[in-house]
């Protein structure tokens, strides 16, 4: 039995020495370590404001009726383009029943009235001519004549404005003709044929039957953060990114800023407005969905690093440069404008020098402990 408890406590023994003894091995042949490190870029610097918005035209004009009635005929379609005075559609008036009575009858007695001064003028000119009555008097009947020549001419177009809404005479001028107000192109035409449609006045806008813009004409309205707001000013250059049309960038300058913040989810924004320049290669449709950086300070070509690399004592930044194989020293350095990526370097570093990057994990020449790399 005591035999039996030897041997156990020998090798329990050895056990202990062998492991001990392995890791005083390990420890006195720990891999080296490597710093991964990086080398300034020169690049350009951008910090900006985003806004998100559309692409709209600046001004959209409703093109409504003069009269009630049925849409008749349409001359044009969404994308047509038109100049001002050019015919949109035509509308047929259905009359009113008690104007249209009233309009006949308006012509019956202008008829009946042009039938009375027909006759006496015709018997006063026999006695003119015979000398009975004087010229001053057959004047009177012949202006007389006239007026209900005239009388009957005005009920006969009074009757054919409320049966058609327009009359032979005013062809050119005819209610019954929808034309553009503003040379553009037609974005939207909301009605059909057969619909009936309502002219504006003061009691409700009237139907729409086109809206026209001018598509070279482009703005970008958006809105901002009341955070970004104090940093712009009209003027400003923006850069407007469209959704629909990749890797496009149109240039524009900002025009307008809203005085007053509108509250949207908990955030107060305020409404933008930039023209946009056009391109000739691409078309800019209405409502398109875009984003603009509005750039409040701009540095190009010059030297910057990432953020990550920069290191901070009492305050002030520095980076450790290579002077050696994984030998670095701390050299100081002066910040100019950063993006939230990068950041300029002033002063401090040259295109050549290697930096270390201070949370690159810790790796073994060998390859143990980790996927870290060295990187120039």
């Amino acid at each position: 039995m005591k035999k039996l408890f030897a041997i156990l406590f020998v090798l329990v023994f050895l056990g202990a020495l062998g492991g001990s003894g392995y890791l005083l091995y390990r420890r006195a042949h720990k891999p080296p370590v490597v710093y991964r490190v990086e080398t300034p870029v020169r690049t350009t610097i951008l910090k900006k404001a985003v806004a998100t918005g559309a692409v709209v035209p600046r001004q959209e004009v409703a093109i409504k009726p003069q009269v009630s009635g049925i849409l008749d005929q349409l001359e044009v379609e969404p994308g047509t383009l038109v100049k001002a005075g050019d015919l949109v559609a035509r509308v047929r008036v259905v009359p009113n029943m008690v104007s249209l009575n009233a309009a006949q009858s308006r012509v019956e007695r202008a008829r009946i009235a042009l039938d009375q001064a027909t006759a006496d003028h015709t018997r006063y000119q026999a006695l003119w001519a015979e000398g009975t009555v004087s010229q001053a008097q057959y004047q009177l009947f012949e202006i007389a004549l006239r007026n209900a020549t005239e009388e009957l001419a005005a009920a006969r177009d009074n009757l054919d404005i409320v049966e058609r809404g327009t009359t032979g005479r005013l062809a050119s001028a005819a209610n019954t003709l929808v034309r553009a107000t503003v040379s553009g192109m037609i974005l939207e035409v909301p009605v059909e044929i057969g619909r009936s449609v309502i002219e504006a006045n003061t009691f409700n806008d009237g139907t729409t039957i086109a809206t026209v813009a001018d598509m070279d004409d482009m703005i970008f309205k958006g809105r901002v953060d009341e955070s970004e707001v104090g940093k712009i000013r009209p003027g400003m250059h923006l850069l407007v990114r469209i959704g629909a049309i990749e890797a496009a960038v149109f240039d524009a300058t900002l025009e307008h800023i809203a005085p007053k913040g509108v509250e949207e989810s908990g955030a107060i924004q305020f409404e933008i407005r930039a023209a946009v320049a056009p391109r000739p290669d691409l078309f800019l449709r209405a409502n398109y969905s875009a984003n603009a950086d509005i750039v409040l300070d701009r540095r190009d070509d010059v030297l910057a690093i990432d953020e990550s690399l920069l290191q901070f004592a009492d305050g002030e930044p520095f980076v450790e440069v290579e002077v050696g194989e994984q030998r670095f020293e701390r050299r100081p350095v002066r910040l100019g404008l950063s993006d939230g990526i990068r950041v300029e370097i002033v002063s401090g570093l040259d295109e050549g020098a290697r930096i270390k990057q201070p949370n690159t994990d810790l790796t073994a020449v060998n390859g143990a402990g980790g996927g870290g790399r060295r990187a120039g």
